[in-house]
Parts: structure tokens; C-alpha cells; sequence
């Protein structure tokens, strides 16, 4: 039976949020930030999830996703902004039950 996964978010304002994310919806990290309202309007997600935009640059601050990248998203991240080691595009982390207890950083705007 699918159950929800407690996922720690810090906001682009330093804000830590614990939310719940449901692992039956077929949702991503990006869509997550957006339901919770954890960006600005029209700041996370500008491409629709498609891998083309980085406006959902996470910072994974644990070890419970890898940081292994698809190609489409390395190359995204190639060519945005405030890249570090653990950047991620949440777009791209699909939310399951391994997720439970993942911290992340939402990155600054690009």
C-alpha cells in the first residue's frame, strides 16, 4: 500500500519545511516545491518538468537520492547558475517511497 514520505525542504529564504509528499500520484520534487508553495509563483518549474530550464536546482543534503544525473539533466546543469556537486533538478527525482527523509535546498533563481 503507496503511504506518503516526510521530505525536508529549505526554501530559498532559509525556511526548513517538513512536508509530506504522496508516493501515489506519480509527482516529482519539482511539483512537490510548487504544491507547497516554497518559491514564488512562477520561479520553480518555468518549463513544465521537461529538464530544459534548472528553475527547479535543488541541493541534496543527504545521502537518500543519488546524485547521479540523466544526460538531459547534466546537460541542463551544465549551463545553469549556482551549480554545485549535489545539484539535482527536482523535475528529474521522481517521488517513491525510498525518499523518506530527504533534505534538500532549493537553489537561488537563475
Amino acid at each position: 500500500m503507496p503511504q506518503d514520505v516526510t521530505i525536508f525542504i529549505t526554501d530559498r529564504n532559509g525556511v526548513k519545511h517538513e512536508v509530506l509528499a504522496p508516493t501515489d500520484m506519480n509527482m516529482n520534487i519539482m511539483e512537490l516545491i510548487r504544491s507547497y508553495e516554497l518559491a514564488e509563483e512562477g520561479t520553480v518549474g518555468v518549463c513544465g518538468g521537461m529538464a530544459m530550464c534548472a528553475s527547479c536546482q535543488c541541493y541534496v543534503l543527504n545521502d537518500v537520492v543519488s546524485l547521479e544525473r540523466n544526460p538531459d539533466e547534466e546537460a541542463m546543469l551544465w549551463e545553469a547558475y549556482h551549480v554545485k556537486d549535489n545539484s539535482r533538478l527536482g523535475c528529474q527525482i521522481p517521488i517513491t517511497e525510498d525518499l523518506e527523509g530527504l533534505e534538500i535546498e532549493i537553489a537561488p533563481e537563475q
